[in-house]
């Protein structure tokens, strides 16, 4: 079983650390039998899995139903739960008692965005109430409409030390990773360096401490756009589309369901079905 120690050690041993998304039990299934490092349940679902166009609608309720199934298909797996737009902003005590329903519903672990002092009181009371947190910082989505959209974020030496400062207090608040995003490789290698804790890369080039990205983005099951920094080693949406047609064909000129694929009556029982008629 995997625990937040296994992402210290292996950054202590120069191992990178390989993170994925999941929100299905089957899939989550698929992905612990790989062996995955851990498994981050992201608001990213709010538009792979419900079809939303962005991730500021989707509740906590509807988070704890994915985690739930994620946990029940990954149980070797260690399992974050993203804690969504606007439920732990409000208050100190909100986001302790939205976490703890994340842990409750499965996650070993939660994910909040920023660097602010009410997000620092919370990591700290957090991890205090025995809840692991992993940080979020360079390009945050919840933050998306007051950055001014996807922008790539560390881009001069002025805002790469602001921040490694604020990954810094992360770390001294307790995190015990935090995920880069969309910073450039060179401004992502000089904040790993300067961090006791692993980094985790998402567009922020291979010096990080390990990579997380989106699942159904890499095995080509979600369509919609393609984030430069993604890479498909699948194309499962091709692989689905031809399933199904074969499907729809065979059902139309009625080659399925064969005989392998149905129930026989014994032959005394046929006999017995024809007598009546």
């Amino acid at each position: 079983m995997k625990t937040v120690l296994t992402f210290q050690r292996l950054k202590d041993n120069n191992e990178k650390i390989a993170m994925l998304t999941a929100y299905d039990y089957t899939t989550a299934q698929a992905i612990n039998e790989a062996d995955i490092d851990a498994i981050l349940v992201g608001d990213s679902l709010a538009m792979v899995a419900l079809g939303y166009e962005n991730t500021y609608n989707i509740t906590i309720d509807e988070m704890l139903i994915f985690v739930k199934a994620v946990s029940k298909g990954a149980k070797d797996s260690f399992i974050i739960g993203d804690m969504p737009f606007m439920s732990y902003n409000l208050s100190i005590e909100q986001g302790l008692e939205n976490a703890a329903k994340m842990i409750k519903a499965g996650a070993n672990a939660v994910k909040l965005e920023g660097c602010n002092e009410h997000i620092l009181s919370l990591i700290k009371r957090c991890t205090e109430s025995g809840i692991p947190v992993l940080g979020h910082l360079g390009f945050t989505p919840q933050l998306m409409n007051t950055i001014g959209g996807h922008k790539i974020q560390g881009k001069t030496a002025e805002k790469i030390e602001i921040i490694l400062e604020s990954a810094q207090k992360l770390e001294e608040a307790g995190c015990f990773g935090i995920v880069l995003e969309l910073i450039p490789a060179d401004s992502a290698k000089y904040i790993t360096e300067n961090l006791k804790i692993p980094t985790i890369g998402i567009g922020a080039g291979v010096n990080c401490s390990g990579q997380i990205v989106v699942t159904d983005d890499i095995l080509g099951k979600f369509t919609d756009f393609t984030p430069k920094f993604v890479k498909k080693f699948a194309n499962l949406h091709d692989e689905i589309t031809a399933g199904v047609k074969s499907y729809i064909r065979e059902v139309k000129n009625e080659t399925f369901p064969s005989i392998n694929e149905s129930f026989e009556l014994t032959k005394e029982e046929k006999e017995k079905l024809l007598s009546v008629k």
